[in-house]
């Protein structure tokens, strides 16, 4: 998580670094940044499609070779069970993350002249939204 952190804000900090003002009117911009996050999100999908084809792989051939050694029936049962997560607080987490993104992208295209302001308005949405999930779990944890 620390590395995307990083690889985003060097490369915000990398597009705030040029010194053309009317660097965001310009449409070819906009062009390869749109390119640019498309061919990332389709990279990213295979990669998750590819690591979960690897872990039922690996999972297959774990419980077979388990049977093969004869391993105790609880035992087998024991490692090869999926783990149960509460989908509950993921989905309210992901309702939180993109609601403070939408929120942030609506204030920064009300205020127009896209600059630093608008990496700021970004932040401090989704930072509010954390805050918000924060309060969320720890008000849902107390009895």
């Amino acid at each position: 998580m620390k590395k995307l952190i990083i690889t985003i804000a060097a490369t915000v900090a990398s597009l705030a670094a040029k010194a053309d003002p009317d660097q965001y009117s310009d449409s070819s911009l906009k062009f390869e940044a749109l390119h640019l996050s498309s061919t990332i999100l389709t990279i990213v999908i295979f990669s998750v499609v590819i690591l979960a084809f690897i872990k039922w792989l690996l999972d297959y051939r774990l419980k077979n070779k388990l049977i093969e050694k004869g391993a105790p029936d609880h035992v087998v049962s024991q490692l090869l069970q999926p783990v149960t997560r509460d989908n509950k607080n993921a989905t309210i987490k992901w309702f939180a993350l993109l609601m403070g993104l939408g929120t942030g992208l609506s204030f920064v295209d009300y205020f127009q002249p896209l600059g630093i302001h608008s990496l700021a308005i970004m932040s401090f949405s989704l930072a509010a939204s954390f805050l918000g999930y924060y309060f969320f779990i720890n008000r849902q944890e107390k009895p």
